[in-house]
């Protein structure tokens, strides 16, 4: 027997031996269908020339909540016992969870409680609401969510529904993975984000049922490391706040952790930068917009390319609920380090016609001046000195590194404030 005879036998033993079945997954996969979006996984062409592989996207953003939290939720809340259902469920989660029950509890006629923490983008919170729920916003991080939300449980008699780490919800995550293999059959690798675990844990024992040789790579925040710390076996370092909340968990389940260490085989981290690129790329490039967690596939693939070049990988664009103000921010700020915007302090002297000849300058050189602040009073300039910061658009790095050189060539110092990031993915 050969050696990936071998290895194809192994897989298909421990997947054998896991809490959640291929069977679990189909037998979801018919108890949500029709109630759950066949949401499209198409390939990038511009994305996978960037990438030097063929990335295929499952679109799970265009789920009625936006998000792909909406499978494990309802298949959990379909299998409730109707004493269950009558006195309710409740649940915490930093948004998509909570949306997804919310959701579809009220279609199925069941009261649901959200316990949020307060880091939560309200945008979150307020679809929470709007779907109906009894919302509750308590403690700075999930795990006090969590623990009042088990406490109102017990006074109120209400289910409580985990995000991740129950058998049932996996099963629902699972079904997005049979769907994309049905879609893709060529995919070899799926790129899938890590929080709690619940959606690669689904789609890992999925994947391996139906191609036991396809590679599974995790994605985590690098400043949320979790399930990568479980299974390397460190005691993790965490930070305060990351893009990609929906996968900030300290915490991964007990489930998920053991089917994670069975069926997954790489898990990268990422940085602030990269999930800030991807997001970016994404609205660009597919115009779709994702929020963190949903971007951290395409993350690791542009952060990683000597990993996946010329594979045939699958991304989950998980969801896509993300504060406007805060996708603004990040796609200025990716114009930022692309050297596509840039701010320039440019010294003058304090007489008239001098800021008429920068701005002539720039014109001439092809910038775009989007924003001019003149500073006379607090500078450490002679009295007859000035200088002024100039939000300038550009074409790219080129054109700027040419732009601020005619700056120069017309008598002017010029230093450049905020620009191009070298630590971008390279393109």
């Amino acid at each position: 027997m050969s050696s990936a005879e071998l290895t194809h036998q192994a897989t298909v033993a421990r997947t054998e031996r896991l809490p959640v079945l291929m069977e679990d997954i189909e037998a979801a996969a018919r108890a949500i269908s029709g109630q759950i979006k066949h949401t499209p996984t198409t390939v990038s062409k511009t994305l996978s020339k960037i990438a030097g592989a063929t990335l295929a996207l499952k679109f799970e953003n265009l789920q009625f909540t936006a998000a792909f939290k909406e499978r494990g939720a309802l298949n959990k809340l379909l299998a409730l016992t109707e004493e269950e259902r009558k006195n309710g469920v409740i649940a915490m989660s930093a948004g998509n969870h909570a949306q997804g029950v919310a959701y579809h509890a009220a279609r199925l006629g069941i009261p649901a409680t959200i316990v949020m923490p307060e880091g939560t983008p309200m945008v979150k919170v307020e679809h929470t609401a709007a779907h109906g729920a009894r919302v509750i916003v308590h403690g700075e991080k999930l795990e006090d969510a969590a623990k009042r939300a088990h406490e109102i449980a017990a006074e109120e008699a209400l289910y409580f529904l985990h995000p991740f780490d129950d058998p049932v919800v996996i099963a629902g995550q699972g079904t997005i993975a049979i769907e994309m293999l049905a879609d893709q059959p060529e995919i070899d690798t799926l790129v899938i984000p890590i929080g709690g675990g619940g959606l690669i844990s689904g789609m890992a024992i999925a994947a391996k049922a139906i191609n036991p040789d396809i590679r599974i790579v995790g994605v985590q925040s690098a400043l949320f490391p979790s399930m990568h710390a479980a299974v390397e076996g460190y005691e993790p370092e965490f930070g305060i706040d990351s893009l990609a909340e929906g996968i900030a968990v300290k915490y991964p389940g007990k489930l998920t952790q053991e089917i994670v260490g069975a069926v997954v085989d790489d898990i990268i981290l990422v940085d602030e930068v990269a999930l800030e690129h991807a997001v970016s790329m994404l609205v660009n490039v597919e115009k779709t917009v994702a929020e963190g967690a949903g971007a951290a596939g395409l993350a690791a693939v542009l952060s990683h390319p000597e990993k996946f070049h010329g594979r045939h990988i699958g991304l989950v664009v998980c969801g896509g609920n993300i504060d406007p103000r805060l996708l603004a921010a990040i796609l200025l700020r990716d114009l930022m380090r692309e050297g596509r915007l840039v701010r320039l302090r440019i010294r003058i002297r304090d007489l008239p016609g001098q800021l008429v000849k920068v701005a002539q300058t720039i014109a001439n050189a092809g910038g775009n001046i989007m924003d001019i602040e003149h500073h006379r009073i607090f500078t450490d300039l002679p009295a007859k000195g000035t200088y002024v910061d100039i939000e300038v658009e550009t074409r790219d790095r080129d054109h700027l590194n040419a732009l601020t050189a005619e700056v120069a060539a017309a008598g002017f110092r010029v230093q450049i404030l905020h620009a191009a990031d070298q630590t971008l993915p390279p393109k």
